[in-house]
């Protein structure tokens, strides 16, 4: 993961710690959300079922499934 350093004016930094707060979510999930909402916009479901097509349908190897 790599850290953004940004100056913002205080005004703009307080309100997106408000409205982050108001969310329930930290000031760096405000703007990731922001840009995950954004690229789920461009996202193109007949590209992602022909990616997902070229998935080999195996069986997951042993350590490789899900644990309860």
């Amino acid at each position: 993961m790599t850290t953004l350093s940004l100056r913002l004016p205080n005004s703009i930094h307080q309100n997106a710690k408000l409205y982050a707060q108001r969310e329930g979510i930290s000031v760096n999930q405000l703007a990731a959300e922001d840009y995950i909402a954004a690229r789920a916009q461009r996202a193109n479901l007949a590209e992602f079922e022909a990616a997902l097509a070229l998935v080999s349908d195996v069986p997951a190897q042993a350590g490789d499934g899900w644990s309860k």
